[in-house]
């Protein structure tokens, strides 16, 4: 059985999935950020086992098939922007989208903003802000070097987002000595 599980944005959530759904006793066969395929597919009181034990720690079974295509759209954004080796540059997420789930982008992006209320651009933009917080986190890199790898066409138009999303420049939010970011799971 695959199981479809919000929440899911990294490795340690893969992990910590696992781990929930083999203390419940079920053998693992894969797993992905968003979907588990088990075996022996449990019965009505087993899934209600497993939905206790992953809301214990900050998951939810996904029941509706609408919401379990908008945390495929989510879980696909979420490994493009912060996971993926392909340039930001060459990604085109709609066709990303639609090749990935096998739909038209209209109807994706349709769905997605009906159930969660932003467009899918706006998603994708609020994953690349809380990337480049993460990398101006590191200091590694100017602010150009990371507009360059966010795919941005300049410094100016990632700070221009960054501060209608953030209500700081990036400048501003280096300086700080609290610097916060949102979980990927809450945006």
């Amino acid at each position: 059985m695959i199981l479809n599980i919000k929440n899911m944005v990294c490795d340690r959530c893969i992990m910590v999935v696992r781990q929930q759904l083999e203390q419940e006793g079920f053998q693992v066969n894969s797993i992905d950020l968003g979907t588990a395929a088990i075996t022996p597919d449990p019965d009505n009181d087993q899934i209600l086992g497993i939905k206790s034990a992953l809301n214990l720690v900050g998951f939810d079974l996904i029941d509706d098939e609408k919401s379990k295509l908008v945390e495929r759209i989510k879980n696909i954004i979420i490994d493009l922007i912060h996971y993926s080796e392909v340039p930001q540059e060459q990604l085109n997420v709609p066709d990303e989208l639609s090749k990935g789930l096998f739909k038209e982008y209209s109807y994706l992006s349709r769905i997605f903003s009906e159930h969660e209320g932003i467009t899918v651009e706006k998603f994708v933009i609020q994953q690349k802000i809380e990337k480049a917080k993460a990398l101006l986190q590191e200091g590694e890199l100017n602010l150009t070097e990371i507009a360059f790898k966010m795919g941005y066409s300049s410094s100016s138009h990632l700070s221009s987002q960054f501060k209608a999303i953030t209500g700081i420049s990036p400048r501003e939010y280096k300086n700080r000595e609290n610097k916060e970011r949102k979980s990927l799971d809450k945006i």
